[in-house]
């Protein structure tokens, strides 16, 4: 099930007495947590109810024993386990290489999983929450979710928590700034969701500070976002691909002024110039001609695409000509070896490079 089917569930059906959370996304799994124990602990058994465990730490058998104990503190409990996966058989399965034979060879080896007799007869009051962070839900990761997932499947109850795509993290800070009153344009929205690569985590804690910072009386700017947010120093970077890409001379030449006195490290935004040119070539060899095509090919690829990097792809590659990318990718290295080399600044070294691109073709 998903976070949010996870609460609606706790306000439609009783407690089940175990629940696994797979996934890496803390943001959900901070709500899923809250809720649980909101619901499940009274106000006065939450801080004698609320148990930690990690299987890296004890067996899973102690963490089982504890749950069949009667507190004499709290009436309700909840058992939090953290790292789960630590609890299935070792070998080469730990690896994910493992064929299903083999696997359900070294589980009966094993054993028989005691969650499940545990399960049988799960003791009343208590709720069991099995948590596993680890891996990814899907790539390299994805056998080792699905093994998780089946030595747990005495479990009823298993909440996969999935990282957010640019798409729900935008629609995600755009409901947190309305929960909180907080006014910000569409274009303040994207610039924080990319600048925080849509974490869903870092956004819930941004969208707070900015309201505390900003309040209601005013809406928010780039500038507040700058002052704020650690990453959104980045944000000057892309000015400056931006005006590169558009071949506007003096843009180029303040974004890269800004970049200076601020401190910021010029290798870094070269970088950011580097990955533009070569997804914009990508895009033109591939005939993308809409940010929609180059939003979906990319995340086929496997590479994450913001509405607004895609936009930032497009023009690019609608600006540029694959002749004029290439040259602008061998400049990208040659700039690049000389702020290896002895010099007197690194700034004379990037505004040889914007000349250089801004120029006439």
């Amino acid at each position: 099930m998903t976070p949010d089917e996870f609460l609606r569930s706790l306000q439609s059906r009783p407690l089940a007495p175990a629940y696994l959370l797979v996934g890496p996304e803390a943001y959900d799994r901070d709500r899923c947590r809250r809720a649980l124990v909101e619901h499940a602990l009274p106000l006065e058994d939450r801080e004698a109810g609320m148990i930690r465990h990690d299987l890296d730490e004890v067996d899973l058998a102690i963490v089982l024993d504890d749950a069949q104990s009667f507190s004499l503190f709290a009436a309700n409990r909840v058992i939090w386990v953290n790292s789960a996966e630590s609890a299935l058989p070792r070998g080469r399965s730990s690896a994910g290489d493992e064929d299903p034979a083999e696997e359900g060879a070294s589980t009966k080896k094993a054993g028989a999983n005691p969650l499940s007799s545990y399960l049988s007869n799960p003791a009343p009051g208590t709720v069991l929450v099995f948590n596993c962070s680890r891996y990814e839900l899907d790539g390299d990761d994805k056998a080792r979710v699905q093994r998780v997932q089946k030595f747990y499947s005495a479990i009823r109850d298993q909440v996969e928590l999935a990282r957010y795509n640019p798409d729900s993290a935008r629609r995600l800070a755009a409901q947190l700034a309305k929960e909180r009153g907080l006014r910000i344009a569409a274009a303040e929205l994207d610039q924080l969701t990319e600048v925080l690569a849509g974490d869903a985590q870092r956004t819930a804690n941004e969208i707070d500070k900015l309201a505390l910072y900003v309040g209601t009386g005013r809406s928010v700017t780039a500038d507040d976002i700058w002052n704020l947010t650690p990453e959104a120093k980045t944000s000057t970077i892309f000015a400056l691909v931006n005006a590169v890409a558009r071949c506007d001379r003096a843009a180029s030449l303040e974004s890269l002024d800004v970049l200076v006195r601020e401190g910021e490290y010029l290798p870094l935004a070269l970088s950011f110039l580097a990955t533009q040119f070569r997804l914009a070539l990508v895009a033109r060899e591939a005939k993308l001609t809409n940010v929609n095509q180059v939003q979906n090919y990319f995340t086929k690829q496997g590479t994450p695409m913001w509405r607004s990097r895609a936009e930032q792809v497009a023009q690019t590659a609608k600006v540029f000509t694959s002749q004029r990318l290439e040259k602008a990718i061998y400049e990208v290295y040659a700039t690049d070896k000389a702020l290896r080399d002895t010099r007197p600044d690194d700034r004379i070294v990037m505004e040889r490079f914007v000349l250089e691109l801004t120029g006439p073709n």
